[in-house]
């Protein structure tokens, strides 16, 4: 499993400063670049994902967490789904920032892999296309095990492979030789955009990804494709035992 490899980098500490400056330089422009590039069925990827944690969000006195916030779409999408008290947070001081011209809801910078939270604090753990970043998965779902209760929840919506043969080879010539010009041309930055799929072709796909969960401390765990199996949504429940 292990986590995300950027170019050049050759340590997990490397890799997490390459995926934290990466993100800085962006974070101005990320919003548009999210929306434009995937047509907009961001959206509606992240209502699916709210719909399928929304017992969750109404539990009474429900606390939630959405990490890897970066411009807080889905945590607002969170905070719409119900009366929880919904928190975002990111290791991208720059993306937080963006983050507050947006929402008033509680923000604060932390590192995925190292909460400043309590065992067993929360109810709902989310995370939307930033697990595919962190420096090393099985650590980052041993974190959400521990902040989370036992029968708390874990969602995870991240980018896949297509499964159709002939859709995925449209979808990987998109990724790799236009994604990086648009997205280079709206945010001046190329190499982000040359990363996203690079670092989708090495992502574990659904199955690995739900085996890893399983063993972290999550049953039942389950997940859906989502347009086409360019997404999963993954979603798991915290265990009695850790």
């Amino acid at each position: 499993m292990r986590g995300t490899t950027p170019t050049g980098a050759r340590s997990e500490q490397e890799a997490a400063a390459w995926v934290q400056g990466m993100f800085g330089r962006i974070a101005g422009r990320y919003d548009l670049a999210n929306h434009l590039l995937s047509g907009n069925l961001d959206r509606l990827w992240r209502r699916r994902a709210v719909r399928r944690v929304r017992e969750v969000l109404n539990r009474p006195g429900a606390r939630v967490l959405d990490i890897c916030c970066g411009t807080a779409d889905l945590t607002m999408a969170l905070q719409r789904g119900g009366p929880a008290a919904v928190m975002g947070s990111d290791f991208c001081h720059p993306m937080l920032v963006e983050a507050r011209r947006k929402t008033e809801a509680p923000l604060f910078e932390s590192d995925a892999l190292r909460l400043p939270l309590r065992d067993g604090s929360l109810d709902l753990i989310t995370v939307a296309f930033g697990f595919r970043n962190l420096a090393n998965y099985e650590a980052g779902l041993r974190e959400m095990r521990r902040v989370l209760r036992p029968g708390g929840v874990v969602a995870i919506l991240e980018f896949s492979q297509p499964r159709n043969t002939v859709f995925a080879a449209v979808y990987n010539f998109y990724s790799r030789r236009v994604l990086p010009v648009i997205g280079g041309m709206l945010t001046g930055a190329s190499d982000a955009y040359r990363y996203l799929p690079a670092s989708i072709e090495k992502f574990p796909n659904a199955e690995e990804l739900a085996a890893a969960m399983r063993k972290a401390g999550f049953e039942p765990v389950g997940y859906e494709y989502l347009t086409g199996g360019t997404v999963a949504l993954h979603v798991g429940t915290a265990t009695s035992a850790v």
